[in-house]
């Protein structure tokens, strides 16, 4: 009995050893064609980009966009909302987003970041960068820049102007409507007047001098 057991465990070796052995040689080259149980549409016809595709007049696989074709998401036909002018090509007035405290909030932390280095985080002109020697913006509480159109503060901060840079990359359309409402909303808290305060709180004011 020992002696079969012995047999069995001999013969059980040599097949684990086959197995180990196969799985070892699997990477070698081979010109047999390998048994792929499940295609898992692994191998299947294409062309690769620059392959030779004898189907097209210049012989290329890699096609050129259909003439006018605009990515996904890329589509820029609502010339208030991306360019902020009107369809005569000028400046409209008004924000064309809804103004609410999230957006506000939203337009007060964008302006934050990439306005207040310079303009300031009360809009004055005198920003950290200023103290640094970098040319001072004006302030957008002159009367100039309280009475221009919405649609000209966002070109700016699209296209730039001067020693603005654009931040059409860095900042998405909506943020910047966001910080225009929000500029907005700046300049009149620095030239509020005693109607702007509700009548409860008007005993709460005191006088800065």
């Amino acid at each position: 009995m020992a002696r079969k057991n012995s047999h069995i465990c001999i013969w059980g070796l040599i097949g684990l050893f086959m197995i180990i052995l196969a799985g070892c040689a699997r990477e070698r080259p081979s010109e047999r064609t390998p048994i792929h149980l499940n295609p898992n549409m692994d191998d299947q016809d294409k062309f690769q980009p620059q392959e030779k595709n004898e189907f097209f007049a210049d012989s290329s696989a890699q096609r050129m966009p259909v003439p006018g074709t605009v990515a996904q998401g890329y589509l820029r036909n609502d010339d208030a909302f991306f360019k902020g002018m009107n369809s005569k090509g000028e400046f409209i007035q008004h924000n064309p987003l809804e103004i609410n405290i999230h957006f506000l909030e939203r337009g007060e932390q964008r302006y934050d970041i990439y306005c207040s280095p310079c303009h300031s985080r009360i809009g004055d002109g005198r920003g950290i960068m200023i103290q640094r020697n970098y040319p001072p913006p004006p302030s957008f509480h002159e009367d100039r820049l309280r009475n221009i159109p919405d649609g000209h503060l966002f070109d700016v901060i699209t296209n730039g102007l001067r020693n603005m840079p654009s931040y059409r990359h860095q900042i998405p359309p909506d943020d910047r409507w966001a910080i225009v409402a929000y500029l907005r909303a700046l300049q009149r808290s620095q030239n509020a007047a005693i109607d702007d305060v509700p009548v409860e709180m008007r005993d709460k004011l005191r006088e800065v001098k």
